[in-house]
């Protein structure tokens, strides 16, 4: 590959929180909306996933007056389980063989920016640079924009990793390679929307791919 930098999504792909998340969102959904089953909501929690829950919240129920307090109520309530989780062994080798080859290595999140610069200071894993979001600015193309222009690259030389067809979507529409690391998704529904992606099971993958 001709990438010189790897912007990882966060949730679901550098850490297992996805899951975790989905079961919060299915009993916020459910609990404001008694009709929408708690399964139904985390299936569509799950689906949509890829960019803010208060924009998740504005495709599943577009418009509810109850959406901002919903969305609230959601990430004050993700913070424990999110700073219960950490890196695996296997997201700590990669990350640093990837930088020992000399390739730049980034996280795109959609997580508060503050939350995503403690959580990695207390993990103590090195990042080339750490994005959040921020009011204007989001994972897609701000983040893109930004790591684009700050290390000199061009497009083609930048590759974003995620697990959800909202990474993917928001990659090939800004004219980025995408990896999509299967779990969230299964490799079939991502090749089912995007055929020429290329997809993995493991990050671990990535350290073979980035020697082609």
């Amino acid at each position: 590959m001709k990438t010189r930098a790897l912007l990882f999504d966060f949730d679901g792909t550098l850490v297992d929180t996805m899951e975790g998340f989905a079961d919060i969102a299915g009993e916020v959904i459910h609990q404001f909306h008694p009709a929408i089953s708690y399964e139904e909501a985390r299936r569509r929690y799950l689906e949509t996933s890829g960019v803010p829950f208060f924009q998740q919240l504005e495709i599943i129920l577009p418009g509810d007056p109850t959406n901002s307090k919903k969305a609230a109520i959601f990430e004050e309530t993700k913070k424990e389980g999110f700073f219960r989780s950490t890196f695996s062994e296997e997201v700590r080798f990669v990350i640093t063989q990837l930088r020992g080859k000399g390739i730049l290595v980034g996280v795109s999140s959609n997580n508060f920016q503050y939350l995503i610069e403690q959580f990695i200071e207390r993990e103590g894993l090195q990042f080339d640079i750490i994005l959040g979001f921020k009011d204007g600015f989001e994972k897609g193309k701000h983040h893109f924009e930004y790591v684009l222009q700050h290390f000199q690259l061009k497009k083609d030389e930048l590759t974003f990793v995620g697990d959800s067809l909202k990474d993917a979507e928001k990659a090939i529409s800004n004219d980025i390679s995408f990896i999509g690391l299967c779990g969230t998704f299964t490799k079939e529904q991502f090749l089912d929307k995007y055929p020429n992606i290329i997809t993995i099971n493991s990050l671990k993958e990535l350290l073979d791919i980035c020697e082609r």
